[in-house]
């Protein structure tokens, strides 16, 4: 069972993976692309092109841990825009359950109070760049 905790950064690739990758093609996607520590314990959650399955890889303690999920009808809400400029985008632990449990989240509002601005990898909200915790 898959268990994030809402302290955990978790950040989408925009562009689907080719999913014949596994722990070290993926960690390098995250780690040459992003531009992220794949061993920081942030969560990487990746798709494939046709949107039925999701890899989401995640470092914990002495080892990776890849969650392997596929739909066997029906995709998955893939969280990021496509048309976005970066190439990944970071969202809450919460939307990342909610796609999971098959939420469509763009039929579905967050009351003003609960939404959270939208950051992309590196920048917040004010346009300026956010300084990473060097590892």
């Amino acid at each position: 069972m898959l268990s994030i905790p809402e302290s955990a950064r978790i950040f989408v690739a925009r562009d689907p993976v080719d999913f014949r990758r596994q722990f070290d093609g993926l960690a390098a996607i995250a780690r040459e692309e992003f531009g992220m520590d794949p061993f920081s314990g942030d969560v990487f959650v990746f798709f494939n092109r046709r949107g039925d399955r999701t890899k989401i890889l995640v470092w914990q303690h002495t080892g990776f841990w890849l969650f392997y999920r596929r739909l066997e009808k029906g995709t998955f809400d893939r969280l990021v825009d496509p048309t976005s400029e970066s190439d990944c985008v970071e969202v809450e632990a919460r939307r990342l359950r909610l796609m999971l449990d098959g939420i469509d989240l763009t039929s579905t509002k967050l009351r003003r109070h609960f939404a959270d601005p939208l950051r992309i990898c590196g920048w917040d909200g004010d346009g300026t760049e956010q300084k990473r915790a060097a590892q």
